[in-house]
């Protein structure tokens, strides 16, 4: 039997849960000033005392690795590194966008996930899913927002995440719709991706994984991303 502890820190809200074979067991959340460094660890704590597990049950460790805050990236990674070093368990990073677009519930929708994190200013952190078959149409960028971004996508989308709702009144794209449903990503939601990757032994290498900054793509504008 395989439990997972997830841990969420990517955006203001910190988050934390506890899967068993990708079902959610138990999760909390806190979105106070600063709840990273001080409450982290305290949320975990929570997490498995209601849960009635263990540290030493744990089968892994999952981490939402990027991209999103710089602070928050490097709580999370470290806090991680250091349970799976004092348990040896191995460590699964996660991709942010892809939690955030895990928590929708129209899977079988025809219509494309934009998940989009607020980056600063007019810029967010974006992607483009098929819920249909979980491909990627638009490789995880950071965009700077104008009134035709996207444009070059001509399909039906769904814009959601705390950085779509600032492009809302300037988006000129007709097939964009905008859901203030799921403004972050959730730690209850890395269960089932998380289990993916656990039964794959699709691990990180604890000690040279860095977190997922996305720096390489500070100020660029995306290219559609041809299948």
């Amino acid at each position: 039997m395989s439990y997972i502890l997830s841990i969420e820190t990517t955006t203001p809200l910190c988050s934390v849960a506890l899967h068993k074979e990708g079902q959610l067991c138990f999760s909390c959340e806190s979105q106070e000033d600063g709840v990273h460094g001080k409450k982290l660890t305290r949320l975990i704590e929570k997490t498995l005392n209601q849960s009635g597990i263990q540290l030493s049950q744990l089968s892994a460790i999952a981490i939402s690795n990027g991209p999103g805050s710089y602070t928050g990236l490097r709580i999370g990674l470290a806090t991680a590194k250091g349970l799976c070093f004092g348990l040896d368990i191995p460590l699964i990073t996660l991709h942010t966008l892809e939690i955030l677009a895990a928590a929708w519930e129209e899977k079988s929708s025809n219509k494309l996930l934009l998940p989009m994190l607020d980056a600063r200013r007019m810029e967010v952190y974006a992607t483009i899913l098929d819920p249909r078959d979980g491909s990627t149409v638009l490789h995880t960028a950071a965009v700077i927002l104008e009134p035709n971004t996207f444009q070059e996508i001509d399909r039906q989308m769904i814009a959601f995440g705390n950085g779509a709702m600032k492009w809302r009144e300037t988006c000129q794209h007709s097939k964009i719709e905008f859901s203030e449903a799921h403004p972050f990503p959730e730690a209850r939601n890395m269960g089932m991706l998380a289990f993916k990757q656990f039964e794959k032994k699709a691990y990180a290498h604890i000690v040279t994984v860095e977190p997922n900054y996305l720096k390489e793509f500070m100020g660029t504008k995306p290219k559609a991303h041809q299948n």
